[in-house]
Protein backbone atom coordinates (compact mmCIF):
# COMPACT_ATOMS: atom_id res chain seq x y z
CA UNK A 1 0.00 0.00 0.00
CA UNK A 2 1.30 3.47 -0.79
CA UNK A 3 1.27 6.47 0.97
CA UNK A 4 -1.57 8.00 -0.82
CA UNK A 5 -3.17 4.60 -0.11
CA UNK A 6 -2.84 5.17 3.75
CA UNK A 7 -3.75 8.92 3.38
CA UNK A 8 -7.37 8.43 1.92
CA UNK A 9 -8.26 4.92 3.96
CA UNK A 10 -7.58 6.82 7.00
CA UNK A 11 -9.58 9.57 6.26
CA UNK A 12 -12.03 7.51 5.12
CA UNK A 13 -11.96 5.26 8.49
CA UNK A 14 -11.86 8.60 10.34
CA UNK A 15 -15.10 9.73 8.69
CA UNK A 16 -16.83 6.25 9.30
CA UNK A 17 -16.51 6.92 12.87
CA UNK A 18 -18.85 9.64 13.32
CA UNK A 19 -22.25 10.12 14.55
CA UNK A 20 -25.55 9.00 11.92
CA UNK A 21 -26.74 12.24 13.89
CA UNK A 22 -26.58 15.44 12.82
CA UNK A 23 -29.85 17.61 14.26
CA UNK A 24 -30.82 20.71 13.07
CA UNK A 25 -29.93 22.69 16.38
CA UNK A 26 -26.06 21.44 16.18
CA UNK A 27 -26.12 22.25 12.72
CA UNK A 28 -26.42 25.93 13.64
CA UNK A 29 -24.46 26.12 16.22
CA UNK A 30 -21.61 24.47 14.32
CA UNK A 31 -22.30 27.05 11.65
CA UNK A 32 -21.92 29.98 14.55
CA UNK A 33 -18.88 28.30 15.68
CA UNK A 34 -17.49 28.03 12.06
CA UNK A 35 -18.47 31.51 11.66
CA UNK A 36 -16.88 32.81 14.76
CA UNK A 37 -13.39 31.19 13.67
CA UNK A 38 -13.58 31.80 9.96
CA UNK A 39 -13.20 35.62 11.28
CA UNK A 40 -9.90 34.64 12.54
CA UNK A 41 -8.37 33.28 10.23
CA UNK A 42 -9.36 35.93 7.30
CA UNK A 43 -6.27 37.89 7.08
CA UNK A 44 -4.11 34.78 6.80
CA UNK A 45 -5.94 33.31 4.29
CA UNK A 46 -6.00 36.51 1.96
CA UNK A 47 -2.22 36.32 2.71
CA UNK A 48 -1.58 33.00 1.71
CA UNK A 49 -3.31 33.21 -1.02
CA UNK A 50 -1.73 36.56 -2.31
CA UNK A 51 1.32 34.78 -1.73
CA UNK A 52 0.26 31.24 -3.81
CA UNK A 53 -0.06 33.54 -6.71
CA UNK A 54 3.06 35.84 -6.56
CA UNK A 55 1.97 38.71 -4.43
CA UNK A 56 4.08 39.98 -1.57
CA UNK A 57 1.74 38.94 1.97
CA UNK A 58 1.30 42.44 2.53
CA UNK A 59 -0.18 43.31 -1.04
CA UNK A 60 -3.37 45.03 -2.02
CA UNK A 61 -4.11 42.10 -4.00
CA UNK A 62 -5.22 39.89 -0.58
CA UNK A 63 -8.16 41.75 -0.39
CA UNK A 64 -9.44 39.99 -3.94
CA UNK A 65 -9.28 36.61 -2.27
CA UNK A 66 -10.43 37.95 1.04
CA UNK A 67 -13.82 38.75 -0.56
CA UNK A 68 -13.84 35.71 -2.98
CA UNK A 69 -12.56 33.42 -0.14
CA UNK A 70 -13.44 34.09 3.50
CA UNK A 71 -16.25 36.84 2.75
CA UNK A 72 -18.08 34.52 0.28
CA UNK A 73 -17.91 31.32 2.96
CA UNK A 74 -18.79 33.61 5.95
CA UNK A 75 -21.77 34.99 3.73
CA UNK A 76 -23.12 30.99 3.42
CA UNK A 77 -23.12 30.10 6.82
CA UNK A 78 -24.88 33.10 7.65
CA UNK A 79 -27.50 32.25 4.86
CA UNK A 80 -26.94 28.86 5.75
CA UNK A 81 -28.01 29.48 9.45
CA UNK A 82 -30.90 31.23 8.44
CA UNK A 83 -32.66 28.98 6.60
CA UNK A 84 -31.88 26.09 9.29
CA UNK A 85 -33.94 28.20 12.16
CA UNK A 86 -36.30 28.65 9.53
CA UNK A 87 -36.91 25.02 8.87
CA UNK A 88 -36.63 24.95 12.81
CA UNK A 89 -39.37 27.61 13.30
CA UNK A 90 -42.33 26.88 10.08
CA UNK A 91 -40.74 23.77 8.35
CA UNK A 92 -39.46 25.87 5.13
CA UNK A 93 -36.95 28.70 4.34
CA UNK A 94 -37.97 32.28 4.79
CA UNK A 95 -37.62 34.02 1.05
CA UNK A 96 -36.12 37.46 1.25
CA UNK A 97 -38.39 38.61 -1.92
CA UNK A 98 -41.45 38.00 -3.59
CA UNK A 99 -43.13 34.67 -5.44
CA UNK A 100 -44.53 35.87 -8.28
CA UNK A 101 -45.44 35.84 -12.15
CA UNK A 102 -43.70 38.12 -14.05
CA UNK A 103 -45.22 39.35 -17.43
CA UNK A 104 -44.10 36.52 -19.41
CA UNK A 105 -46.03 34.25 -16.69
CA UNK A 106 -42.65 32.80 -15.60
CA UNK A 107 -42.99 31.92 -11.72
CA UNK A 108 -39.97 33.41 -10.04
CA UNK A 109 -38.49 33.72 -6.09
CA UNK A 110 -36.53 36.99 -4.98
CA UNK A 111 -33.67 35.46 -3.22
CA UNK A 112 -31.73 38.56 -3.73
CA UNK A 113 -31.07 40.94 -1.56
CA UNK A 114 -31.32 38.97 1.36
CA UNK A 115 -32.26 39.61 4.75
CA UNK A 116 -30.30 40.74 7.46
CA UNK A 117 -26.57 41.31 5.83
CA UNK A 118 -26.96 44.50 4.47
CA UNK A 119 -27.08 43.65 1.19
CA UNK A 120 -28.34 47.10 -0.27
CA UNK A 121 -25.25 49.11 0.80
CA UNK A 122 -22.99 46.07 0.18
CA UNK A 123 -24.21 45.17 -3.47
CA UNK A 124 -26.28 48.69 -4.39
CA UNK A 125 -28.73 48.48 -7.17
CA UNK A 126 -28.59 44.72 -7.68
CA UNK A 127 -31.11 42.68 -7.34
CA UNK A 128 -31.73 38.83 -8.02
CA UNK A 129 -34.09 36.12 -9.12
CA UNK A 130 -34.48 32.26 -9.33
CA UNK A 131 -36.49 31.05 -12.54
CA UNK A 132 -38.49 28.26 -11.69
CA UNK A 133 -39.63 25.27 -14.29
CA UNK A 134 -43.35 25.49 -15.84
CA UNK A 135 -44.86 22.88 -14.01
CA UNK A 136 -43.74 24.38 -10.72
CA UNK A 137 -46.79 25.76 -8.64
CA UNK A 138 -46.28 28.96 -6.08
CA UNK A 139 -46.85 26.09 -3.01
CA UNK A 140 -44.43 23.86 -4.99
CA UNK A 141 -41.22 26.01 -4.99
CA UNK A 142 -39.18 23.91 -2.61
CA UNK A 143 -40.33 20.48 -3.61
CA UNK A 144 -39.35 17.90 -0.86
CA UNK A 145 -36.24 19.53 0.02
CA UNK A 146 -37.12 21.14 3.63
CA UNK A 147 -38.12 17.15 4.58
CA UNK A 148 -34.69 16.16 3.69
CA UNK A 149 -32.21 18.68 5.16
CA UNK A 150 -35.55 18.23 8.23
CA UNK A 151 -33.67 14.54 8.60
CA UNK A 152 -30.96 14.55 11.44
CA UNK A 153 -29.40 11.67 9.21
CA UNK A 154 -26.08 11.48 8.38
CA UNK A 155 -26.14 8.96 5.50
CA UNK A 156 -23.33 8.67 2.55
CA UNK A 157 -20.10 9.89 2.40
CA UNK A 158 -19.01 12.04 -0.38
CA UNK A 159 -15.83 13.15 -2.25
CA UNK A 160 -15.02 16.38 -3.06
CA UNK A 161 -12.47 17.28 -5.84
CA UNK A 162 -11.89 20.96 -4.60
CA UNK A 163 -11.47 23.58 -7.38
CA UNK A 164 -7.92 25.20 -7.90
CA UNK A 165 -8.90 28.68 -8.76
CA UNK A 166 -11.07 30.42 -6.45
CA UNK A 167 -10.41 29.64 -2.64
CA UNK A 168 -14.10 29.47 -1.40
CA UNK A 169 -15.51 27.13 -3.67
CA UNK A 170 -13.62 23.95 -2.39
CA UNK A 171 -15.50 25.07 1.10
CA UNK A 172 -18.82 25.85 -0.30
CA UNK A 173 -18.94 22.72 -1.88
CA UNK A 174 -18.21 21.00 1.26
CA UNK A 175 -20.83 23.02 3.20
CA UNK A 176 -23.71 22.10 0.99
CA UNK A 177 -22.66 18.25 1.34
CA UNK A 178 -22.87 18.63 5.24
CA UNK A 179 -25.73 20.74 6.20
CA UNK A 180 -28.16 20.11 3.53
CA UNK A 181 -27.50 16.84 2.06
CA UNK A 182 -26.66 15.29 4.99
CA UNK A 183 -22.92 13.63 4.23
CA UNK A 184 -20.10 13.20 4.87
CA UNK A 185 -17.08 14.73 3.01
CA UNK A 186 -13.54 13.61 2.39
CA UNK A 187 -12.28 17.19 0.45
CA UNK A 188 -9.16 16.83 -1.67
CA UNK A 189 -7.57 20.11 -2.14
CA UNK A 190 -6.09 20.71 -5.28
CA UNK A 191 -2.66 21.24 -5.61
CA UNK A 192 -2.79 24.76 -6.75
CA UNK A 193 -4.22 26.09 -3.63
CA UNK A 194 -3.77 23.28 -0.92
CA UNK A 195 -2.45 26.08 1.28
CA UNK A 196 -5.34 26.08 2.32
CA UNK A 197 -5.22 23.20 4.28
CA UNK A 198 -4.37 24.81 7.66
CA UNK A 199 -6.97 27.65 7.41
CA UNK A 200 -9.68 25.47 6.55
CA UNK A 201 -8.79 22.93 9.42
CA UNK A 202 -8.77 25.52 11.56
CA UNK A 203 -12.02 27.24 10.27
CA UNK A 204 -13.78 24.02 9.72
CA UNK A 205 -12.79 22.50 13.23
CA UNK A 206 -15.88 21.55 14.55
CA UNK A 207 -17.14 19.73 11.77
CA UNK A 208 -13.27 17.71 11.81
CA UNK A 209 -14.26 16.94 15.33
CA UNK A 210 -17.25 15.33 14.71
CA UNK A 211 -15.70 13.46 11.85
CA UNK A 212 -17.77 15.06 9.29
CA UNK A 213 -15.04 16.28 7.28
CA UNK A 214 -11.53 15.31 6.24
CA UNK A 215 -9.11 17.79 4.23
CA UNK A 216 -7.14 15.45 2.37
CA UNK A 217 -3.89 16.71 -0.16
CA UNK A 218 -2.34 15.08 -3.21
CA UNK A 219 -2.21 15.18 -6.78
CA UNK A 220 -4.29 13.02 -9.17
CA UNK A 221 -3.66 9.38 -7.84
CA UNK A 222 -4.99 10.61 -4.33
CA UNK A 223 -7.85 11.67 -6.19
CA UNK A 224 -8.59 8.66 -8.28
CA UNK A 225 -7.90 6.45 -4.90
CA UNK A 226 -10.65 8.60 -3.06
CA UNK A 227 -13.17 8.55 -6.05
CA UNK A 228 -13.18 4.59 -6.31
CA UNK A 229 -12.79 4.13 -2.73
CA UNK A 230 -15.56 1.35 -1.22
CA UNK A 231 -16.77 3.83 1.54
CA UNK A 232 -17.58 6.93 -0.64
CA UNK A 233 -20.75 7.01 -2.34
CA UNK A 234 -21.23 9.99 -3.59
CA UNK A 235 -18.43 12.55 -6.18
CA UNK A 236 -18.46 15.99 -6.53
CA UNK A 237 -16.48 18.26 -8.31
CA UNK A 238 -15.48 21.65 -9.60
CA UNK A 239 -13.26 21.32 -12.47
CA UNK A 240 -12.92 21.14 -16.49
CA UNK A 241 -15.11 19.30 -18.51
CA UNK A 242 -11.58 16.96 -19.58
CA UNK A 243 -11.56 15.87 -15.80
CA UNK A 244 -15.12 15.57 -15.10
CA UNK A 245 -14.99 13.02 -18.49
CA UNK A 246 -11.92 11.01 -17.43
CA UNK A 247 -13.96 10.31 -14.09
CA UNK A 248 -17.01 9.43 -15.97
CA UNK A 249 -15.48 7.87 -18.72
CA UNK A 250 -11.73 6.95 -18.26
CA UNK A 251 -9.00 7.95 -19.83
CA UNK A 252 -7.66 5.24 -22.05
CA UNK A 253 -8.39 4.60 -25.64
CA UNK A 254 -11.97 3.14 -25.55
CA UNK A 255 -13.44 6.02 -23.22
CA UNK A 256 -15.31 7.44 -26.26
CA UNK A 257 -16.91 4.71 -27.13
CA UNK A 258 -18.02 3.76 -23.80
CA UNK A 259 -19.14 7.81 -23.62
CA UNK A 260 -21.39 7.16 -26.77
CA UNK A 261 -22.57 4.07 -25.15
CA UNK A 262 -23.26 5.53 -21.70
CA UNK A 263 -21.00 2.98 -19.89
CA UNK A 264 -19.71 5.46 -17.25
CA UNK A 265 -16.52 3.59 -15.35
CA UNK A 266 -17.51 5.15 -12.30
CA UNK A 267 -20.50 3.48 -10.70
CA UNK A 268 -21.54 6.26 -8.38
CA UNK A 269 -23.60 9.86 -8.36
CA UNK A 270 -21.71 12.73 -9.13
CA UNK A 271 -22.32 15.84 -9.55
CA UNK A 272 -20.21 18.74 -10.85
CA UNK A 273 -19.67 22.38 -11.51
CA UNK A 274 -17.34 22.59 -14.32
CA UNK A 275 -16.71 25.51 -17.03
CA UNK A 276 -18.41 28.00 -19.71
CA UNK A 277 -17.21 29.57 -23.35
CA UNK A 278 -18.70 32.63 -21.09
CA UNK A 279 -20.62 34.98 -23.19
CA UNK A 280 -21.31 38.94 -23.21
CA UNK A 281 -24.25 40.12 -25.43
CA UNK A 282 -24.47 43.69 -26.16
CA UNK A 283 -28.03 44.68 -27.25
CA UNK A 284 -27.09 47.54 -30.06
CA UNK A 285 -29.03 51.15 -29.51
CA UNK A 286 -27.72 54.40 -27.85
CA UNK A 287 -25.85 54.64 -24.78
CA UNK A 288 -24.42 57.48 -23.03
CA UNK A 289 -20.61 57.65 -22.72
CA UNK A 290 -21.04 56.95 -19.15
CA UNK A 291 -23.21 53.70 -19.67
CA UNK A 292 -20.51 52.29 -22.43
CA UNK A 293 -17.99 53.27 -20.31
CA UNK A 294 -19.09 51.48 -17.46
CA UNK A 295 -20.38 48.64 -19.33
CA UNK A 296 -16.84 48.39 -20.78
CA UNK A 297 -15.18 48.39 -17.82
CA UNK A 298 -17.95 45.69 -16.24
CA UNK A 299 -16.17 43.35 -18.83
CA UNK A 300 -12.97 44.17 -18.78
CA UNK A 301 -12.56 43.76 -15.00
CA UNK A 302 -14.50 39.93 -15.60
CA UNK A 303 -11.49 39.27 -18.11
CA UNK A 304 -8.77 40.75 -15.07
CA UNK A 305 -10.18 39.35 -12.09
CA UNK A 306 -7.96 36.29 -10.34
CA UNK A 307 -5.76 36.51 -13.89
CA UNK A 308 -8.91 34.95 -15.61
CA UNK A 309 -8.45 31.71 -13.71
CA UNK A 310 -12.03 31.65 -13.57
CA UNK A 311 -14.63 29.58 -15.24
CA UNK A 312 -16.59 32.74 -15.85
CA UNK A 313 -14.56 35.27 -16.93
CA UNK A 314 -16.29 36.75 -20.42
CA UNK A 315 -14.30 34.91 -23.42
CA UNK A 316 -17.03 36.18 -26.06
CA UNK A 317 -18.25 39.56 -26.36
CA UNK A 318 -21.54 39.11 -29.04
CA UNK A 319 -21.90 42.41 -30.83
CA UNK A 320 -23.83 44.16 -34.11
CA UNK A 321 -21.73 44.68 -36.81
CA UNK A 322 -23.55 47.71 -37.31
CA UNK A 323 -23.78 48.75 -33.81
CA UNK A 324 -22.99 52.83 -34.55
CA UNK A 325 -20.87 52.66 -31.13
CA UNK A 326 -19.42 49.02 -31.72
CA UNK A 327 -15.45 50.30 -32.31
CA UNK A 328 -16.05 53.07 -29.27
CA UNK A 329 -17.31 49.82 -26.81
CA UNK A 330 -13.81 48.20 -27.87
CA UNK A 331 -11.56 50.84 -28.00
CA UNK A 332 -12.80 51.49 -24.23
CA UNK A 333 -12.65 47.39 -23.25
CA UNK A 334 -9.15 47.74 -24.28
CA UNK A 335 -8.76 51.09 -22.80
CA UNK A 336 -9.97 49.48 -19.42
CA UNK A 337 -7.16 46.24 -20.25
CA UNK A 338 -4.04 48.25 -21.22
CA UNK A 339 -4.63 49.95 -17.85
CA UNK A 340 -5.33 47.46 -15.40
CA UNK A 341 -1.66 45.77 -14.26
CA UNK A 342 -0.88 42.55 -15.43
CA UNK A 343 -0.22 39.59 -13.02
CA UNK A 344 1.42 36.58 -12.59
CA UNK A 345 -0.64 33.84 -14.55
CA UNK A 346 -0.14 31.29 -11.48
CA UNK A 347 -2.16 28.42 -12.69
CA UNK A 348 -0.81 25.97 -14.63
CA UNK A 349 -0.27 25.62 -18.20
CA UNK A 350 -1.49 29.09 -18.44
CA UNK A 351 1.54 30.31 -21.32
CA UNK A 352 0.88 26.96 -23.33
CA UNK A 353 -2.67 27.93 -23.08
CA UNK A 354 -1.96 31.40 -24.37
CA UNK A 355 0.29 30.79 -26.97
CA UNK A 356 -2.46 28.19 -28.30
CA UNK A 357 -5.94 30.48 -27.90
CA UNK A 358 -4.00 34.31 -28.66
CA UNK A 359 -2.17 32.72 -31.04
CA UNK A 360 1.26 34.52 -30.58
CA UNK A 361 4.03 34.86 -28.02
CA UNK A 362 3.63 36.08 -25.02
CA UNK A 363 6.75 39.55 -24.78
CA UNK A 364 7.24 42.32 -23.37
CA UNK A 365 6.07 41.48 -19.54
CA UNK A 366 7.07 40.34 -16.57
CA UNK A 367 8.66 36.80 -16.00
CA UNK A 368 5.63 34.65 -15.62
CA UNK A 369 3.02 37.80 -16.17
CA UNK A 370 0.73 37.14 -19.67
CA UNK A 371 -1.15 40.02 -21.56
CA UNK A 372 -4.67 40.52 -20.86
CA UNK A 373 -5.59 39.99 -24.93
CA UNK A 374 -9.45 41.42 -26.92
CA UNK A 375 -9.25 39.52 -30.45
CA UNK A 376 -12.14 41.59 -32.34
CA UNK A 377 -13.93 40.23 -35.16
CA UNK A 378 -13.55 36.52 -34.58
CA UNK A 379 -15.70 33.47 -36.43
CA UNK A 380 -15.98 30.48 -35.09
CA UNK A 381 -15.57 29.14 -38.37
CA UNK A 382 -11.98 30.86 -38.68
CA UNK A 383 -11.03 29.93 -34.99
CA UNK A 384 -13.81 27.44 -33.37
CA UNK A 385 -11.43 26.56 -30.49
CA UNK A 386 -12.14 30.18 -29.19
CA UNK A 387 -15.82 29.28 -29.11
CA UNK A 388 -16.35 25.86 -28.38
CA UNK A 389 -12.97 25.23 -25.90
CA UNK A 390 -12.92 26.76 -22.80
CA UNK A 391 -9.54 28.43 -22.78
CA UNK A 392 -9.12 29.30 -19.11
CA UNK A 393 -6.58 32.29 -19.60
CA UNK A 394 -6.55 35.51 -20.06
CA UNK A 395 -7.54 35.84 -23.87
CA UNK A 396 -11.62 36.84 -25.00
CA UNK A 397 -12.54 36.85 -28.48
CA UNK A 398 -15.35 39.34 -29.57
CA UNK A 399 -17.83 38.60 -32.45
CA UNK A 400 -19.65 40.27 -34.36
CA UNK A 401 -23.51 39.46 -35.60
CA UNK A 402 -24.90 40.83 -39.21
CA UNK A 403 -28.33 41.78 -37.45
CA UNK A 404 -28.80 45.32 -36.67
CA UNK A 405 -32.28 46.01 -35.38
CA UNK A 406 -32.33 45.20 -31.67
CA UNK A 407 -35.17 42.86 -31.31
CA UNK A 408 -34.11 40.75 -33.99
CA UNK A 409 -30.75 41.00 -32.77
CA UNK A 410 -31.17 39.47 -29.45
CA UNK A 411 -33.24 36.54 -30.91
CA UNK A 412 -30.43 36.57 -33.14
CA UNK A 413 -27.73 36.63 -30.45
CA UNK A 414 -29.45 34.09 -28.25
CA UNK A 415 -29.53 31.62 -30.48
CA UNK A 416 -25.86 31.80 -31.35
CA UNK A 417 -24.65 31.46 -27.92
CA UNK A 418 -26.97 28.77 -26.87
CA UNK A 419 -25.88 26.68 -29.87
CA UNK A 420 -22.11 27.66 -31.01
CA UNK A 421 -20.59 28.07 -27.39
CA UNK A 422 -19.32 25.33 -24.81
CA UNK A 423 -21.10 25.58 -21.83
CA UNK A 424 -24.69 26.44 -19.88
CA UNK A 425 -22.89 28.29 -16.67
CA UNK A 426 -23.71 31.66 -17.38
CA UNK A 427 -23.95 34.74 -19.31
CA UNK A 428 -24.31 38.18 -19.64
CA UNK A 429 -26.19 40.74 -21.11
CA UNK A 430 -25.76 44.31 -21.57
CA UNK A 431 -29.03 46.42 -22.63
CA UNK A 432 -30.05 49.59 -23.26
CA UNK A 433 -33.00 51.04 -20.70
CA UNK A 434 -35.24 52.12 -23.79
CA UNK A 435 -34.99 48.61 -25.24
CA UNK A 436 -35.82 47.13 -21.74
CA UNK A 437 -38.87 49.64 -20.86
CA UNK A 438 -40.12 49.47 -24.45
CA UNK A 439 -39.82 45.76 -26.01
CA UNK A 440 -40.87 44.25 -22.29
CA UNK A 441 -41.76 40.56 -23.98
CA UNK A 442 -39.13 40.62 -26.39
CA UNK A 443 -36.33 41.08 -23.48
CA UNK A 444 -38.18 38.60 -21.11
CA UNK A 445 -38.37 35.63 -24.05
CA UNK A 446 -34.63 36.36 -24.57
CA UNK A 447 -34.07 35.64 -20.64
CA UNK A 448 -35.85 32.80 -20.94
CA UNK A 449 -34.66 31.08 -24.08
CA UNK A 450 -30.92 31.60 -22.98
CA UNK A 451 -29.75 27.99 -21.72
CA UNK A 452 -27.87 29.22 -18.60
CA UNK A 453 -28.01 28.38 -15.34
CA UNK A 454 -27.02 31.82 -14.67
CA UNK A 455 -28.10 34.92 -16.38
CA UNK A 456 -26.85 38.32 -15.57
CA UNK A 457 -28.54 41.68 -17.03
CA UNK A 458 -25.33 44.69 -17.13
CA UNK A 459 -23.35 42.92 -14.63
CA UNK A 460 -20.84 40.07 -14.54
CA UNK A 461 -21.91 36.70 -12.91
CA UNK A 462 -19.13 37.00 -10.59
CA UNK A 463 -20.99 38.39 -7.74
CA UNK A 464 -23.89 35.90 -8.71
CA UNK A 465 -21.50 32.47 -7.42
CA UNK A 466 -20.30 35.40 -4.64
CA UNK A 467 -24.09 35.75 -3.58
CA UNK A 468 -25.15 32.24 -2.57
CA UNK A 469 -28.52 32.87 -2.11
CA UNK A 470 -29.02 31.41 -5.60
CA UNK A 471 -28.71 28.29 -6.93
CA UNK A 472 -25.16 28.32 -9.07
CA UNK A 473 -24.23 25.44 -11.65
CA UNK A 474 -24.93 24.42 -15.35
CA UNK A 475 -28.45 25.34 -17.05
CA UNK A 476 -30.72 22.64 -15.32
CA UNK A 477 -32.61 21.80 -18.54
CA UNK A 478 -29.72 21.32 -20.90
CA UNK A 479 -29.65 18.17 -23.25
CA UNK A 480 -25.82 17.84 -21.80
CA UNK A 481 -24.11 18.36 -19.09
CA UNK A 482 -21.04 20.18 -20.61
CA UNK A 483 -21.08 22.64 -17.38
CA UNK A 484 -22.11 20.23 -15.02
CA UNK A 485 -24.72 17.96 -13.34
CA UNK A 486 -26.53 19.66 -10.30
CA UNK A 487 -26.19 22.35 -8.19
CA UNK A 488 -24.75 24.20 -5.04
CA UNK A 489 -25.36 26.97 -2.97
CA UNK A 490 -29.31 27.15 -3.38
CA UNK A 491 -29.63 28.32 0.23
CA UNK A 492 -33.16 28.94 0.05
CA UNK A 493 -33.95 25.21 -1.31
CA UNK A 494 -35.43 25.95 -4.46
CA UNK A 495 -36.42 22.57 -6.32
CA UNK A 496 -37.15 22.19 -9.90
CA UNK A 497 -35.57 25.38 -10.73
CA UNK A 498 -34.45 26.56 -14.22
CA UNK A 499 -31.78 29.48 -13.87
CA UNK A 500 -30.98 32.60 -11.51
CA UNK A 501 -31.41 36.13 -13.01
CA UNK A 502 -29.45 39.06 -11.91
CA UNK A 503 -30.04 42.58 -12.54
CA UNK A 504 -28.26 45.19 -12.03
CA UNK A 505 -27.67 49.17 -13.57
CA UNK A 506 -25.90 50.15 -16.56
CA UNK A 507 -23.87 52.29 -14.45
CA UNK A 508 -23.29 51.63 -10.92
CA UNK A 509 -24.01 54.44 -8.26
CA UNK A 510 -20.79 53.20 -6.03
CA UNK A 511 -17.68 51.81 -7.92
CA UNK A 512 -18.44 47.63 -7.77
CA UNK A 513 -15.20 46.48 -5.74
CA UNK A 514 -14.13 43.74 -7.64
CA UNK A 515 -12.93 46.80 -10.62
CA UNK A 516 -9.18 46.65 -10.26
CA UNK A 517 -9.89 50.73 -10.54
CA UNK A 518 -11.11 50.37 -7.00
CA UNK A 519 -9.15 52.36 -5.03
CA UNK A 520 -10.12 51.00 -1.78
CA UNK A 521 -10.79 47.39 -2.48
CA UNK A 522 -8.96 45.53 0.17
CA UNK A 523 -10.46 47.80 2.58
CA UNK A 524 -14.10 47.40 1.66
CA UNK A 525 -12.91 43.43 1.96
CA UNK A 526 -11.90 43.48 5.11
CA UNK A 527 -15.14 45.74 6.75
CA UNK A 528 -17.59 43.50 4.53
CA UNK A 529 -15.90 39.90 6.19
CA UNK A 530 -15.77 42.02 9.53
CA UNK A 531 -19.83 42.79 8.84
CA UNK A 532 -20.47 39.12 8.27
CA UNK A 533 -18.50 38.21 11.12
CA UNK A 534 -21.14 39.94 13.28
CA UNK A 535 -23.83 41.79 11.45
CA UNK A 536 -24.51 44.93 12.65
CA UNK A 537 -25.68 48.19 11.89
CA UNK A 538 -23.09 49.63 13.43
CA UNK A 539 -20.55 48.19 11.10
CA UNK A 540 -22.19 49.61 8.33
CA UNK A 541 -20.60 53.20 8.47
CA UNK A 542 -17.09 51.32 8.10
CA UNK A 543 -18.17 49.64 4.93
CA UNK A 544 -19.91 52.59 3.37
CA UNK A 545 -17.14 54.57 3.93
CA UNK A 546 -14.65 51.98 2.02
CA UNK A 547 -17.21 51.56 -0.85
CA UNK A 548 -17.19 55.65 -1.53
CA UNK A 549 -13.62 56.19 -1.17
CA UNK A 550 -13.01 53.58 -4.17
CA UNK A 551 -15.25 55.29 -6.35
Amino acid sequence: MNPADNLVQRSLSQLQTGSDSFPLAERIAVCQECLARLAAVGEEWGRQAAVSKGFAADSPMRGEDIMSGPCVIARQLHLTIQTLQALQRQGRPRLPGAVRRNSAGVLTAGVFPTHGLFDPIAFMGLHGEVRMQSHVLPEQIHGDLPQQVLSDEISGLCAVLGAGNVSSIPATDTLNKVMFDGQRVALKLNPVNDYLSDVLARAFAPLIDRNLLRLISGGAAVGAELISAADVTEVHITGSLDTMNAILWGNDNDAQQRQRENRPVLQKPITGELGNVTPWIVVPGEYSLRQLRSQAEHIAASITNNASFNCLATKVIVTSRTWRQREQFLDLIGQFLSATPTRPAYYPGAADRFRRYAQRQPAGLPDGHLPWTLLTDQTPAERPELFAEESFVCVCAETALEESEPERFLEVATQFVNERLLGTLCASVTVPADFRTQHVLPFEQALQTLQYGTVCVNQWAGPAYGLISPPWGGYPLASNHDSGIGSVHNTYLLQDYEKTVLYGPLVDMLRPVWFPSHRNGLKVAQSLLHLYARPSIWRVPRLGLAAGLGV
